[in-house]
């Protein structure tokens, strides 16, 4: 059990007997009254959403999920294949369960597939990821010196800011977390 203050995005919770993923959360300190938390919840069953304001006092159960290497196989009609590397089990997850993880998925990439009484209910991507520049508008000559950012489609479809200097076909290290360029890969 955890204090509803302890509450963090990504974290999910057992409420009601069903699971719910934190999409955002933040914690409320209005003047006199006491402390609560303000969250945006996920089911990771139904795929539904909700908005649930908790007591700073309230004690909530967190999720206790195991998590296995699986290989992202391929795509198809909305559900998403995983084949495990260790017994080449596949299994498939729906584009709820996944959530915003999706535009970052990339062929034979390995990740951690979260399952919950031996089912699986979601993914837990690699803090960073090593993926290639699909498209981005040229560097403007003549720019400042300041530093100037621009979207870049990555090879996955995802799309984040990047410095001027970024040219389609490079490889980029992105934060998966924050959704942000942190530095060119090192070939």
């Amino acid at each position: 059990m955890i204090d509803a203050t302890q509450i963090r995005k990504g974290m999910i919770i057992v409420m009601d007997g069903m699971l719910w993923r934190v999409m955002e959360m933040q914690l409320i300190t209005p003047g006199r009254w006491k402390a609560m938390v303000q969250t945006k919840l996920r089911n990771i069953q139904i795929g539904s959403q909700t908005e649930h304001r908790f007591r700073s006092e309230e004690r909530l159960e967190q999720a206790r999920l195991d998590e296995v290497e699986m290989e992202f196989l391929y795509e198809q009609g909305g559900d998403y294949v995983f084949m495990n590397i260790e017994n080449y089990e596949q299994v498939t997850l729906s584009a709820e369960a996944i959530g915003d993880a999706i535009k970052y998925l990339k062929s034979n990439t390995v990740i951690e597939v979260e399952t919950f009484e031996g089912k699986p209910v979601g993914v837990n991507l690699p803090h960073t990821m090593d993926l290639k520049v699909a498209s981005t508008e040229p560097r403007l000559q003549g720019a400042t010196k300041t530093a100037l950012y621009k979207p870049a489609v990555l090879e996955t479809g995802a799309v984040v800011q990047v410095p001027e200097f970024i040219k389609e076909g490079d490889v980029i290290r992105v934060d998966t977390w924050e959704d942000k360029y942190l530095e060119r890969a090192k070939k």
